[in-house]
């Protein structure tokens, strides 16, 4: 069985290993497409938290059922499927409260256990969200597409409130997609032109900012006001705490991204401010559910986000190049 191997940092190797098989309760599937995540470029450069080596990364998985358990109602050998890849316990409190987004012994795909880069894995029936409309493309995009959608859930934005995303990678542009969806009036900070332009051309959003000037005059001339919620979706923790002085009085701050080191704030500025913090990590059920309706019906167009893909063959030497921000990568994918 192929399969992609992140030996140690910057080093992957493609290589053959024993085939999976399935488990009581699990579906056999063959992996087709492996979206590149910011979580596996992390990896790649040695600073990707609660990360161990040597590891099969990917976990954005468009993917073909291979073989079914005996009873696996609502499933067909064919079927193509997005993936849920948090892998939670069922009972901590956590799980018991419906949010097995952050279980206490959660284990990710691709983080804490071998992921999709290789030809087939063993998954539960329960994190398959099953497509009759998608292609494979489509579906291993939907799971960077949760993300922002579980972040703007989290947030409850209001029709017509003002809304400012920091950050336009991929994790990003999929809030700045959902809370333009959901009727917020969304700004989108960014030094990069071309992503900027990305924003415009394919998610319709023509407030945008460079950095250049200062950002809180800014935000106050575009809006009258300071933005009521601020997502920040750079993984920069200069930015994560730069953040807090572009929100609104008795507004709300959502961190999207994931930094492995401290985030310190001033008290007094929160405190002034009556600020709410919210943490948002991964995604649930619903949100795949959520994702996908909005793709499937049309009002999300992934096409436009694929850049670069290359055969598994062709990964190896092809990733270190993904890394260049000249060669305007915004999602790359990986095909079996």
């Amino acid at each position: 069985m192929k399969a992609i191997v992140l030996e140690q940092p910057g080093t992957f190797r493609l290589t053959d290993r024993t085939p999976t098989t399935a488990a009581p309760g699990e579906a056999l599937v063959r992996i087709r497409r492996v979206g590149v995540c910011g979580s596996d470029i992390h990896a790649f450069k040695g600073n990707q938290p609660f990360f161990s080596y040597p590891r099969i990364v990917g976990h954005e998985l468009g993917v073909e059922i291979a073989a079914l358990p005996d009873h696996a109602p609502g499933f067909a050998v064919g079927d193509r499927c997005a993936v849920r890849p948090y892998l939670a316990c069922g009972q901590c409190i956590a799980c018991r409260r419906g949010k097995t987004n952050c279980c206490t012994s959660l284990r990710v795909l691709g983080v804490h256990a071998d992921g999709g880069m290789q030809e087939l894995l063993a998954v539960p029936l329960g994190n398959l969200h099953r497509s009759a409309t998608l292609g494979l493309d489509q579906l291993a995009l939907i799971e960077m597409l949760t993300i922002g959608a579980h972040a703007v859930r989290r947030a409850q934005l209001e029709p017509g409130e003002n809304v400012l995303v920091i950050g336009a990678g991929p994790i990003g542009l999929s809030t700045a997609q959902f809370a333009h969806l959901m009727g917020g009036r969304v700004a989108v900070l960014e030094i990069s032109a071309w992503r900027r332009e990305f924003c415009k051309r394919h998610l319709g959003i023509e407030r945008l900012l460079d950095g250049k000037e200062d950002t809180a005059p800014a935000l106050e001339r575009l809006f009258g006001d300071l933005p009521t919620t601020v997502f920040d979706a750079t993984g920069s923790p200069r930015s994560m705490m730069q953040a807090v002085h572009y929100v609104a009085n008795g507004g709300k701050l959502v961190y999207v991204s994931l930094v492995q080191g401290e985030i310190t704030f001033t008290d007094s500025e929160l405190h002034r401010k009556e600020l709410t913090l919210i943490r948002s990590r991964n995604a649930l059920a619903a949100d795949f559910r959520w994702a996908m309706g909005m793709v499937e019906d049309g009002r999300i167009t992934l096409a436009p986000w694929i850049t670069h893909r290359a055969p598994a063959e062709r990964m190896v030497s092809e990733f270190p190049g993904w890394l260049d921000p000249e060669r305007g990568v915004v999602k790359a994918v990986v095909e079996f």
